[in-house]
């Protein structure tokens, strides 16, 4: 018994179950030995064959534990690719998270830079601080001249500075217009109904967006002006002048409208379209009075310096008159003799 203990333990890597087998098979070998030495040759070969029954499940077995090997080989390989897929869909979704987020890093940045610039512009920060005196006298100037029954609306950005306002009414007070039609409403046009109450006038302003329209006839009634001004609604359409389409107020806004003598086009606005404000003078020119007074707001921009142009040269009568403080140009407009005798 020790000596097959000292054996055993010579062959750590075998198991209990296997050093069994072996055994037997070894003390199969020597019976089968044994017995043909000593003649019993049947004995001898029924041992053989016992041994070789041993030896084939053996094998068996160890098939059978190769496969069950193999099939968790498989397993363990699926779980791998799994495990493998799982963190490459996880590593992509990362690194499309990090990529949008510079994205957005990168507009937000941008946008700083240019808030950046354009509060460290010297020559546009330059220009706004030498404009807020003219700007707050024109503010003084206005209420001095009138005393408004409600909150005023804000005037800048949009809407007319006071300086284009003060000049605006200093022109109705001169000229005593009794038709004003106004091309896009807004605080304008409460100033300006405030200056026709006193001298007499009406005002007519079209817009071509209903919500703001809605927003000056809420302002016009809370100042008690309703009477003095009519906002109208007047959505934009195509109008053909010279084989060209524009967008412009729909006409039928203006077809009770005659004899107008002061213009105010402040509309529509530029993002409408290039030359938005171009067709003007060649929808309202018939409904003049004989003499009649335009002010053209944002008279700087390209496309209305190029309409004025446009127009002086096509329309008799019509002539720039010069250039105010603000950012408008005034024309004044004298139907030439003739052609007014045809109107009569």
């Amino acid at each position: 018994m020790s000596k097959l203990s000292r054996i055993r333990r010579r062959l750590p890597r075998l198991t209990g179950p296997q050093f069994a087998v072996m055994s037997a098979a070894g003390v199969l070998c020597a019976g089968a030995a044994a017995t043909a030495l000593t003649g019993y040759t049947g004995i001898a070969t029924a041992l053989l064959a016992l041994l070789g029954g041993i030896i084939l499940a053996g094998l068996m077995l160890l098939y059978r534990r190769l496969a069950r090997v193999q099939k968790t080989g498989l397993a363990a390989q699926r779980d791998l690719r799994t495990t493998v897929e799982e963190m490459q869909r996880r590593l992509v979704a990362a690194v499309e998270r990090e990529r949008l987020t510079a994205g957005d890093r990168h507009l937000e940045l941008a946008d700083a830079i240019a808030r950046v610039k354009q509060v460290t512009d010297r020559k546009a920060a330059a220009s706004q601080l030498l404009a807020l005196p003219r700007e707050f006298e024109a503010t003084v100037q206005l209420f001095q001249g009138f005393t408004p029954r409600a909150p005023m609306p804000s005037s800048g950005d949009f809407a007319l500075n006071p300086t284009d306002l003060l000049e605006l009414l200093h022109l109705i007070r001169l000229r005593q217009p009794r038709l004003v039609l106004e091309l896009g409403s807004g605080t304008s046009s409460v100033w300006i109904a405030y200056a026709l109450e006193k001298s007499g006038g009406r005002l007519v302003s079209l817009d071509h967006d209903a919500g703001y329209a809605a927003r000056t006839r809420a302002a016009l009634a809370a100042h008690g002006l309703s009477e003095i001004a009519e906002v109208r609604d007047a959505p934009l359409t195509p109008v053909g002048i010279d084989g060209r389409d524009f967008p412009w107020y729909d006409p039928e806004a203006l077809a009770d409208l005659h004899d107008i003598d002061f213009v105010l086009i402040d509309g529509p606005p530029a993002s409408t379209g290039a030359d938005a404000r171009y067709p003007a003078m060649h929808m309202i020119e018939k409904r003049l009075a004989d003499t009649a007074t335009l002010v053209f707001d944002d008279a700087g921009r390209p496309d209305e310096q190029a309409a004025m142009a446009a127009w002086t040269e096509r329309y008799q009568g019509l002539r720039r008159e010069g250039e105010l403080l603000g950012r408008h140009a005034v024309l004044a407009f004298a139907r030439p003799p003739a052609m007014a005798a045809a109107r009569a």
